[in-house]
C-alpha cells in the first residue's frame, strides 16, 4: 500500500498493513499514558475527559462563546451544557452575558479553574516534555507533522487558529 511522503521530494513510503497496525495501536497505548495523569486528578473532583476538554479550552482561549466551544470541542449542545453546568456548580467557570449580543455566553475559568487547568496542563507537559527530549527535535517534527495530516481539515483550520493565537 503507497501512502505519500511530507512534500518536498522524499520517496514514497510503502507501509504495510502490519506496520499501520503497530502505528495505531502505539497511538492508543500513548493516548492512555497521555491522560492517565489527568484521568487521577480529574477523579477527585468527580470530573472526566470531556470536563478536562472544556476546561483546556476555555482556559486557552478566555472568553469564548459556547458557540465556538462547541464547534472546537465537536459535541452535541446536550453534552456541553451538561458539563458546563457541572464545572460553573463546581466553581471552576463562569458564563458573562455577552457585551455585543446579550444572547452569547462568554466562558472564563475562576482562579479555581485555573489552578486546575494548570495543574492538569504541568502534568501533561511533563510527560511531552520528557517524550520529546527522549525522541530528539527531528522526531518531534516529524511527529507532529504526522498529527496535523491525520486532522480534517476542519480540525485543522481551528487547530492553526488556536496556534495562531498563541502569545
Amino acid at each position: 500500500m503507497a501512502e505519500g511522503g511530507q512534500g518536498g521530494g522524499e520517496a514514497l513510503l510503502f507501509l504495510t498493513d502490519e506496520q499501520l497496525r503497530k502505528g495505531i495501536e502505539a497511538m492508543f497505548f500513548a493516548y492512555r499514558g497521555f491522560t492517565a495523569d489527568p484521568d487521577r486528578i480529574l477523579e477527585k473532583h468527580g470530573f472526566g475527559r470531556a470536563h478536562h476538554r472544556a476546561i483546556h479550552f476555555i482556559g486557552r482561549s478566555p472568553g469564548t462563546s459556547v458557540n465556538n466551544l462547541l464547534a472546537i470541542l465537536g459535541v452535541t449542545k446536550q453534552s456541553l451544557n451538561r458539563v458546563l453546568r457541572a464545572l460553573i456548580e463546581a466553581g471552576l467557570v463562569e458564563s458573562r452575558v455577552g457585551r455585543r449580543d446579550k444572547r452569547e455566553r462568554h466562558l472564563h475559568l475562576t482562579p479555581a479553574g485555573e489552578a486546575l487547568e494548570r495543574e492538569l496542563s504541568d502534568a501533561q507537559r511533563a510527560r511531552m516534555r520528557a517524550a520529546y527530549r527522549a525522541a530528539g527535535a527531528q522526531a518531534v517534527a516529524g511527529f507532529r507533522t504526522v498529527l496535523e495530516a491525520m486532522m480534517d481539515g476542519e480540525q485543522r483550520r481551528q487547530y492553526l487558529a488556536l496556534r495562531e493565537a498563541s502569545p
